[in-house]
């Protein structure tokens, strides 16, 4: 059996009125990267698979790449691209 670890899923803006949460734990094999945090939330929340390609990872309040490694208790934050403002 593969040992397993916990990490925190943090949604924001569009991904969180997708997913339905702003907030999940989520069980991912030690040693789990950035990118299969992401893959395991777009599973979880197929509404989330328009902006699956645009989504930024950050993991630990950094933003990170797929590969960045993730540990016990890590934050992985999923935000979508920002638009709008003022001009």
């Amino acid at each position: 059996m593969v040992p397993a670890m916990q990490v925190t899923l943090l949604f924001f803006a569009a991904a969180r009125e997708r997913a339905g949460t702003s907030k999940e734990t989520l069980e991912l094999p030690e040693g789990a990267t950035a990118s299969q945090a992401k893959a395991r939330a777009l599973e979880l929340h197929p509404a989330l698979a328009p902006l699956g390609p645009q989504l930024r990872v950050a993991v630990d309040q950094a933003f990170a790449e797929g590969d960045a490694p993730l540990r016990e208790g890590s934050e992985v934050a999923l935000i979508p691209p920002v638009s709008g403002g003022c001009s």
